[in-house]
């Protein structure tokens, strides 16, 4: 078509699709391109704004690298990344929360009573639970990733003083559902702020500051992978992550215990002299379909 205006521009995006699209493909890209061309018009778009944000995604693409995922930060910044996950968690399961760019994949199979705190200095924490279905029956053999920051806010992918898979591992679940290891209480922590992810923060007066939080993936044949994160109660950003990962049923309660009573079954059994933490935290999976 010759006479394209602003007005019809949408429309006739849409009638250049071919007979042979896949439906889920035209119904996604007819939606986007409608929202794009109206948020454009919305705001009246000018030629330097437009050029301005070619600049910041092609910053975003340079900036990535195999350590580095800018591009998923934005979406975790943007709240996108947890609009998804709300989108498609279902009641009867554990909420999904936001996988983040620090991910490592192939992480070492640990054994229960791991201990991931090595050398580290920190509170000792000892976190434990069940993985179940709905109805709270347990699942034997499910695999659950963890992984964490360090002491230092950091997590091994952003730090070269800390072995690749510093504070990850892969655990699979007993008879009874039951996984168990120990670390150091993780802390509150910021995103990268040096690249254009900090510049969009910086430019709408946001912090960037994560509360404290395990992280998780659970995977068992038959169910639905679940990607998640639990928080402890008492950190000061609960309220205010600005990733948004928060959920109501991820956050769990920090328990103070004696030394001496610090239980059997696990590396650091009989080795901790100072009061420890438990965190309880069971994960019900959803099965497929």
């Amino acid at each position: 078509m010759r006479t394209v205006t602003k007005d019809n521009i949408t429309d006739v995006f849409l009638g250049y699709f071919g007979k042979d699209t896949d439906p889920r493909m035209r119904e996604v890209m007819a939606s986007l391109a409608k929202h794009l061309h109206a948020f454009a018009r919305d705001v009246n778009l000018t030629h330097a704004e437009w050029q301005k944000g070619i600049e910041f995604m092609e910053w975003a693409g340079q900036i990535s690298d195999a350590e580095r995922h800018e591009f998923v930060l934005l979406s975790d910044v943007l709240g996108l990344s947890s609009l998804v996950d709300m989108i498609n968690s279902t009641p009867e399961g554990t909420s999904s929360s936001v996988l983040g760019p620090f991910h490592i994949s192939g992480a070492p199979d640990i054994p229960f009573g791991h201990d991931l705190k090595r050398h580290f200095e920190g509170p000792v924490l000892l976190a434990r639970g069940r993985v179940t279905d709905p109805d709270g029956s347990p699942i034997e053999g499910a695999k659950l990733d963890i992984w964490q920051t360090a002491p230092n806010g950091l997590y091994s992918s952003q730090d070269p003083d800390q072995d690749t898979y510093s504070f990850h591992g892969i655990q699979t679940t007993d008879a009874d559902g039951r996984y168990g290891f120990t670390t150091v209480k993780p802390v509150s922590y910021t995103v990268p702020t040096d690249g254009p992810v900090g510049d969009i923060l910086n430019a709408t007066g946001r912090h960037p500051w994560r509360p404290s939080h395990l992280h998780y993936i659970c995977t068992a044949d038959g169910y639905r992978p679940l990607v998640t994160e639990i928080f402890p109660d008492d950190d000061p950003y609960l309220d205010e992550d600005t990733v948004f990962g928060v959920r109501e049923d991820l956050v769990m309660k920090y328990v103070e215990h004696p030394a001496d009573t610090f239980p059997d079954g696990f590396d650091l059994s009989g080795k901790v002299t100072e009061p420890y933490l438990v965190a309880d935290f069971d994960l019900r999976l959803v099965p497929e379909g």
